[in-house]
């Protein structure tokens, strides 16, 4: 099968933040690296395979001034023709500085580009969807009150401004920080509009959830661990934005996956790092048993489940005979049914 090619646009102001977070998420690095990075010059484009068949071609675009007119002028069929998903990325640490005339100046100049480049791209290619990542939430002070407050500040701003242009539709917008879950959750959810056959691929895993009598499943891509899918307690894995989570008086936290996320990127790069290959991990526990392991050559699958009675070895198991079927789903080959996976005792 070909490849499926999609192109993203990642754009905003010169130091919001826009390769580190690239460079997270695609190239494995860790946040306290990314401060080795320097300015993107022009437009630096990346091709990256996901989940086998889709090419993600993500141009990650300078955000200097003089490079920001060209888009908007020379450049203009070149970057917003074609676009299957266009990113803007604020940065919030502005909030936090006086507001002197020269602070109001450079706002006001980020929020102009914004419009224009929201313009361009809707008429150029109307079927793109919009994201809006309001970057460095870390570097506002306070508790979650205070971070909510400035998130939703910067929203409403946001949305005043692009009305004229998005009508009646929302952007989505996310809270990021490179360094929490947050840029997991915000990419998470942007790469779920790529994938063509997301909604059938969710389906099917939450088949194979009420099949092995799972309190959740959670698909993750193999290289990424961006989630993919999810079934089971909290629903199914969705798009919408939202500010950066706490889990409050919850125990369960909302972001656990992203969290994992983030935990088996930096475990992996540590194994790396020690020339060793990680491949799977099991836990039990007086509450839940949960297993994380390959599913597909571009997949891992972590299946937790708080039934007593289930060892980790029936969940590996499962995930084996699972694996033909999920192999042929993401191959384009659309099975009726997941599998047929043995049963809980």
């Amino acid at each position: 099968m070909a490849a499926n090619k999609k192109k993203v646009l990642l754009m905003g102001k010169s130091g919001s933040g826009k390769t580190s977070m690239r460079s997270v998420i695609f190239s494995n690095n860790t946040a306290s690296a990314t401060s080795r990075l320097g300015a993107t010059i022009d437009v630096e484009q990346n091709h990256m395979r996901f989940l086998g068949d889709l090419m993600l071609n993500l141009w990650d675009c300078g955000g200097q001034d003089n490079f920001f007119d060209s888009y908007l002028s020379s450049q203009r069929q070149t970057i917003f023709n074609d676009v299957a998903v266009l990113i803007y990325v604020f940065d919030i640490e502005i909030e936090t500085r006086q507001p002197t005339d020269a602070v109001l100046k450079e706002k006001e100049k980020d929020f102009e580009y914004f419009y224009h480049i929201l313009d361009n791209c809707r008429s150029r290619s109307p079927e793109a969807k919009i994201f809006v990542l309001i970057n460095k939430m870390d570097l506002i002070s306070g508790g979650k009150k205070e971070k909510d407050e400035a998130y939703s500040r910067k929203v409403r701003e946001l949305e005043t401004r692009s009305k004229p242009i998005m009508g009646d539709t929302s952007l989505r917008c996310f809270g990021t920080s490179i360094w929490d879950q947050s840029l997991y959750r915000a990419w998470s959810r942007i790469v779920h509009t790529l994938i063509p056959n997301a909604n059938l691929l969710a389906r099917h895993l939450s088949m194979f959830c009420s099949i092995c009598d799972a309190t959740e499943v959670v698909l993750f891509e193999r290289t990424t661990f961006l989630i993919i899918a999810r079934s089971g307690r909290g629903g199914e894995f969705g798009e919408q934005g939202g500010e950066i989570s706490d889990s409050g008086d919850d125990p369960i936290n909302p972001e656990r996956f992203e969290k994992i996320s983030e935990l088996i990127k930096a475990f992996k790069l540590s194994c790396s790092k020690l020339q060793e290959q990680f491949h799977s991990l099991e836990m039990r526990f007086p509450q839940f048993a949960c297993l994380l392991d390959v599913l597909t050559p571009n997949t891992y699958v972590m299946v937790v489940t708080s039934h007593p009675n289930i060892q980790p070895s029936l969940l590996k198991l499962n995930v084996r005979l699972a694996r033909s079927k999920f192999n042929e789903l993401q191959a384009g080959r659309f099975p009726s049914v997941p599998t047929t996976p043995t049963p809980p005792a």
